[in-house]
């Protein structure tokens, strides 16, 4: 294997040094991810730890929109809705490899709608101010029936478009990580957390961690310990004081993704209410149309988590009410659930659907301090509010945020999207090096894909991706977008991942037989029902 800043074995050497970091960040989610890139960028050594793979649970399953939320708008939750249209345009400026504008149609079937909502797009675009992605507008029926050929047209009356913004959530989460390398940070993956202490009694200080692949156990010492683990903060907190009261409702999210002949098209469907209060999007992402979102009550989040066949059934129903060519089970490509961490406060007894999505910061248990709620579009600001408290708190040394202006790794050199490497931005000339240099990695990794066997070298060697799953999961999304051909080419890419890491058939064997237990039990290859044994409370 070639090493590199990103190698391994340099990441955990330099861990491992007798030293105390100014912080320990536990979580490797769009939180931890944005917390440590400040945190580097401001100066302080920085060691973030993931106990699977980066962005492997909520970050990686979201609707790969970069969003203001019209649905907070409606709420009356200005505040939020102002702070994420502004970090989103920040996000289009700092990433343009991986954001890109998309333009969304509310169809309106009752003669009121189109006022209605045009009324709330408008604001919604003042809102954004001068990091508006476009202005939004009342269009006619003729128009809808042209950007939407798949939408039912018996009462429709014609729509409103707007722009917002969609990416590449867990890519993002890899190229974050890569720029905390790259400004000396240490972000390592699959390195669990097992415990977290203090020398003095007073305050929390040193984080205990185990390494799943070798099983090796280390010790780090900190200024500063961060528990940014999304749904499993009060986990965290509960290693320090086992009496703490939870601080977070996990709702599950499902989305389901289908060929795009069903609604085909570049532009986005918005459904702002459903039958039971939900927005639906049916969003046009690599080829095919992502549909979701539900809104389910988790009782015990767990890293993987299962999809309800309730839950499939409900995004089917509300998605075939809109479209001519309904969809069946059987035209699942993918179904991936994840888990929204959301911030309740104390007394509070809500619905999922009603808790806010803003961000809660406080010190506990010990000196720890711990980050609930929020969501991808405001990871930044959410980073700089933990910096500032810590700094507030005499935790840290007081220096100024710089991310607002600060471009994410593969943003430099980026120019066009014409084919699917331009997810690589600046990387793209290096992957096409490689190639040059072992044709042979210019092959297509399946016929019906655009995906390289250069990808998944690339993803080894300079992307820290460890396994089979991380590779089509994280790094070039197969497994989000057809899970039947990711079943299919787990042999090859396991193949190509063991030469690149110096694994032995064993490994390879190993990894294709986890890959295909989870194909089976949590992307839905088979339509096998969920029983109440999933702990998910419809």
């Amino acid at each position: 294997m070639k090493y590199s800043v990103f190698s391994r074995e340099r990441l955990i050497a330099e861990a491992r040094k007798d030293k105390k970091w100014d912080l320990v960040i536990i979580g490797g989610g769009a939180t931890g991810l944005g917390i440590a890139l400040d945190a580097v960028t401001r100066g302080y050594s920085t060691l973030l730890l993931e106990q699977e793979d980066f962005a492997k649970g909520t970050s990686s399953r979201s609707t790969k929109l970069v969003h203001g939320g019209i649905r907070y708008l409606a709420q009356g939750n200005i505040d939020l809705v102002r702070e994420a249209l502004h970090e989103r345009g920040l996000l289009a400026i700092n990433a343009p490899h991986l954001v890109k504008k998309q333009k969304f149609i509310i169809p309106n079937y009752l003669w009121w709608e189109g006022l209605y909502y045009n009324f709330g797009l408008k604001t919604y675009d003042f809102l954004a101010g001068k990091l508006s992605m476009g202005k939004s507008e009342r269009i006619s029926l003729e128009e809808v029936n042209q950007r939407l050929p798949a939408l039912v047209r018996e009462e429709l009356r014609g729509g409103v478009i707007y722009l917002d913004g969609q990416f590449d959530d867990a890519r993002l989460a890899v190229n974050i990580a890569q720029t905390i390398v790259e400004n000396d940070g240490i972000a390592l993956n699959h390195l669990k957390v097992t415990g977290i202490s203090s020398e003095n009694a007073d305050v929390i200080n040193r984080v205990q961690a185990r390494d799943s692949e070798t099983g090796e156990t280390y010790s780090f010492k900190a200024n500063l310990v961060v528990n940014a683990t999304g749904v499993f903060v009060d986990d965290i907190r509960k290693m320090a004081n086992p009496g703490a009261k939870a601080s977070i409702k996990a709702s599950q999210g499902v989305h389901l993704v289908f060929d795009q002949k069903f609604f085909p098209g570049k532009d986005a469907l918005m459904i702002p209410k459903t039958d039971d209060g939900r927005v639906l999007f049916a969003v046009p992402w690599n080829g095919k149309v992502l549909v979701g979102t539900t809104d389910t009550l988790l009782e015990n989040p767990v890293l993987e988590p299962k999809a309800l066949e309730e839950e499939i059934e409900f995004i089917m129903k509300t998605f075939n009410r809109y479209i001519q060519k309904k969809v069946t089970r059987k035209d699942v490509k993918s179904v991936f659930a994840g888990l929204r961490p959301l911030a309740v406060g104390e007394g509070e007894d809500k619905s999922t659907k009603e808790i806010s999505r803003g961000h809660k910061i406080d010190f506990s248990e010990k000196g720890l301090l711990t980050i609930t709620g929020g969501k991808w579009t405001t990871y930044r600001k959410m980073a700089e509010d933990v910096i500032d408290l810590a700094i507030t708190e005499n935790r840290l040394p007081a220096r100024k945020c710089i991310t607002e202006n600060f471009l994410i790794h593969g943003a430099k050199s980026h120019k066009s999207r014409e084919d699917h490497l331009h997810v690589y931005g600046g990387d793209k000339s290096l992957i096409l090096e490689l190639i040059d240099k072992h044709p042979n990695l210019g092959e297509r990794i399946h016929p019906d894909l655009p995906h390289l066997e250069a990808e998944v070298v690339w993803a080894v060697r300079f992307e820290m991706a460890r396994s089979l799953e991380d590779v089509l999961a994280r790094r070039v999304r197969i497994l989000f977008l057809d899970a039947r051909i990711a079943q299919e080419i787990a042999p090859k890419v396991a193949a190509l991942m063991a030469k690149e890491l110096e694994k032995d058939e064993n490994w390879i064997n190993e990894q294709v037989e986890n890959f295909r237990k989870l194909v089976e039990e949590h992307y839905q290859v088979s339509s096998e029902k969920h029983t109440k044994k999933d702990k998910i409370q419809p």
